[in-house]
């Protein structure tokens, strides 16, 4: 599959789309499932045009024609991955990795590799994306600033603004278009992991690069680990080149379940926003509860503060199961301060909204009212106050 035959025939719909995005040519191959290569090497009896194929990708890093090389350049079944997620983003095309921290490593690097080395950041972020930049581990260099500050902090190294809507685990949301147009020239990185392309496509709204922890919405089932970063071809080449230098490929049998995750991306997220929705309302009439976060725009996630004990929350659910990640079809919970965002500075992590009290809870498909007898009983033991305006609750539009 190619990543330059992104554009449907006619116009799709984003769930016949899902269903059929990369898997174009299976007819004709007489197949009915996406076919799973697990070579390494291909066979090549013309040293003299492989060495062109090899110049050509060193100068562009665009997909040679033919058969792969090697394995760590491309892969036919992840590559049928890229096509769907492209089409499914509505970019040109998209470059799939190891993991989601390794899509974001490709993407610092293609701009350090320019000079451009300055990293304008709104917090919150994921907890690990946060110290990547917190720590320059790459060479680079962060300003932290709200949206309305982007335009005064960017400066002519900036290479990248980086925004995370909703985001990990406030669930906060900013306005893309407004960003964009703060950012000038500058490209913009939206990490578009909670909302999946089912809620927002970035994209549209003036994002030059859209950034997926794959591990999450996009495999669905616990059970895949991948990153994948959508754009423009001339910015995916470049990835292609970092990608092979470094090894953070996304392997052939993680890009046929994440392709095999796509067809049922829109059914998955839309039943697990609906009840999110639900437990969102219900948390927030609860007087055990101090405050809940819920975006505008929908999702499956739900993050919620309690008067009390979180760790009793915790540790008392028995359907829902404690662990880090999310987006699976089964529900999850944590506690982000001792968890996903405990690498960031505790100063840090309370200014970006994330408190000691605060729980996230990644809803899946089980039956709401099991999912709400679940959370009831754990909270329980949870202390019972009287409210005055702390409660943030955002009924959702169009689930």
């Amino acid at each position: 599959m190619d990543n330059a035959a992104f554009a449907a025939p006619v116009p799709r719909a984003l769930a016949t789309e899902a269903v059929h995005a990369g898997r174009e040519d299976l007819a004709e191959l007489g197949v009915h499932a996406p076919p799973l290569d697990l070579s390494t090497t291909y066979p090549s009896y013309d040293a003299a045009a492989e060495a062109e194929r090899i110049d050509a990708f060193a100068l562009t890093g665009g997909r040679p024609e033919g058969p792969p090389v090697y394995g760590r350049l491309d892969n036919p079944t992840t590559a049928r991955f890229e096509t769907a997620l492209a089409r499914l983003e509505g970019a040109e095309a998209a470059v799939a990795f190891a993991s989601g921290m390794a899509a974001l490593t490709a993407v610092l690097l293609v701009r350090a590799s320019m000079g451009l080395r300055h990293v304008v950041a709104v917090r919150p972020l994921y907890g690990c994306s946060d110290h990547l930049l917190e720590t320059g581990l790459l060479g680079t260099e962060v300003t932290w600033t709200d949206p309305a500050g982007i335009a005064n902090a960017i400066r002519p190294d900036t290479g990248l603004v980086m925004v995370e809507t909703p985001a990990n685990p406030t669930l906060a949301e900013v306005d893309i278009e407004a960003v964009r147009h703060a950012c000038g020239s500058v490209p913009l990185l939206v990490d578009n992991t909670f909302a999946t392309p089912v809620l927002q496509r970035p994209i549209r709204h003036g994002a030059r690069i859209v950034l997926h922890s794959a591990t999450k919405y996009l495999g669905g089932h616990g059970d895949v680990m991948g990153g994948v970063v959508a754009c423009d071809e001339e910015f995916a080449g470049r990835l292609r080149q970092v990608r092979f230098a470094t090894g953070g490929v996304l392997h052939p049998m993680a890009g046929y379940l994440l392709l095999r995750g796509l067809s049922t991306l829109p059914v998955r997220v839309r039943a697990a926003s609906a009840s999110a929705a639900d437990l969102a309302c219900r948390l927030a009439a609860d007087p055990r509860i101090a405050r809940v976060h819920y975006p505008r725009i929908g999702g499956a996630m739900v993050s919620f503060e309690v008067y009390g004990d979180p760790h009793r929350v915790i540790a008392g659910v028995r359907l829902i199961t404690p662990a880090v990640s999310l987006g699976s079809v089964d529900s999850l919970i944590q506690h982000p301060a001792s968890i996903s965002h405990r690498i960031v500075a505790e100063g840090d992590r309370r200014s970006a909204g994330v408190s000691d009290r605060l729980l996230r809870l990644s809803v899946g498909l089980e039956d709401v009212e099991d999912l709400w007898r679940d959370l009831a009983e754990a909270l329980s033991a949870q202390p019972v106050r009287t409210r005055t305006g702390a409660v943030r609750q955002i009924r959702p539009v169009g689930l």
